[in-house]
C-alpha cells in the first residue's frame, strides 16, 4: 500500500487505542513506484501529526517515518531496532509524558473530529514537496498549531434567515444538521467537523449560515420557535 494512503486519522486512531508508537515506512523520495508522490504526502502528514501530538503533550518521537527501498533489509532492521528502543525508553503512551489517560483520550478524539477542518486550513502546506530535510521542522510551526486551535471556526444557522430549504442538511457529510419541512435547521456543534460544506452550500439569497471565529456559538432556539410560517399559510 502506498504511504500516501496513510491518513492522519489512522495514526491518531492508533494512539487513541493505546499504541505506544507508530512507524511509517515508504519508498525513497523521488522514487515513487506509482509516480504519484504519495510518499511526500505521507511525510507532510507525519510532520503535521507530530506537531499536533506536541500540542496535546505527546512526545512526537512516538511517530516515525522513514524512506527506503525494498532492498535495504539491513537498514530496515536497524531503523526498527532503534525505534523499538526509543519507544521502550518513552514508556506507555501518556504515562511516559505524565498525562492523565482520560484527558489524553478526550484530546485525541477532539483532534480526530477536527481532521477535515485541519486539512482544509493546512491544505497548501500538505501539498508541499520538501527536498531538504533541514526544512522539515519548519513546515508546521508550534505557533501556527496554537493559532489553529485558538482561532477555531464554528458555523451557526441564523434562525431569522433560514428558509428550511434542506440543502445544507443534505450536503453535510456527517449529518450534523437537524431540520425538516418548514423547520429552522440547527447545527449540532458536537458532531460538526467544521468542513465548511454547509457555509458554501447555503443559497446566497438566504445567506443563513454564519461563520464564527473564536467566539461562543449562540444556543439553538427552542423547538417550538423553529416552526416557519409561510406568508401564504397565515
Amino acid at each position: 500500500m502506498c504511504t500516501g494512503r496513510v491518513d492522519l486519522e489512522l495514526v491518531l486512531q492508533a494512539f487513541s487505542r493505546g499504541a505506544d508508537g507508530v512507524f511509517i515506512g515508504g519508498c525513497r523520495l523521488n522514487e515513487c513506484n506509482y509516480t504519484t508522490g504519495g510518499n511526500y504526502d505521507a511525510l507532510n502528514m507525519a510532520l503535521l501529526c507530530r506537531r499536533l501530538m506536541e500540542h496535546i503533550g505527546l512526545n512526537p518521537e512516538r511517530l516515525r517515518i522513514e524512506f527506503m527501498s525494498s532492498g535495504e533489509g539491513i537498514r530496515f532492521a536497524e531503523v526498527m531496532n532503534d525505534f523499538g528502543k526509543k519507544i521502550r525508553e518513552l514508556g506507555p503512551i501518556g504515562e511516559g509524558e505524565g498525562l492523565d489517560a482520560a484527558e489524553l483520550e478526550t484530546d485525541l478524539i477532539q483532534i480526530i473530529r477536527l481532521i477535515p477542518y485541519i486539512k482544509l486550513m493546512k491544505n497548501d502546506k500538505l501539498a508541499t514537496r520538501l527536498q531538504n530535510p533541514a526544512e522539515y521542522d519548519k513546515l508546521f510551526t508550534r505557533e501556527e498549531i496554537e493559532e489553529l486551535f485558538s482561532e477555531l471556526v464554528s458555523y451557526y444557522i441564523d434562525p431569522k434567515l433560514c428558509q428550511a430549504c434542506g440543502i445544507c442538511a443534505r450536503k453535510c457529510p456527517v449529518e450534523a444538521i437537524a431540520g425538516g419541512r418548514n423547520l429552522v435547521h440547527i447545527i449540532d456543534q458536537a458532531k460538526c467537523i467544521k468542513c465548511e460544506t454547509c457555509f458554501k452550500s447555503c443559497p446566497a439569497r438566504f445567506a443563513a449560515i454564519r461563520k464564527i471565529v473564536s467566539e461562543p456559538v449562540p444556543l439553538p432556539i427552542p423547538e417550538d420557535a423553529r416552526i416557519i410560517v409561510r406568508e401564504g399559510a397565515r
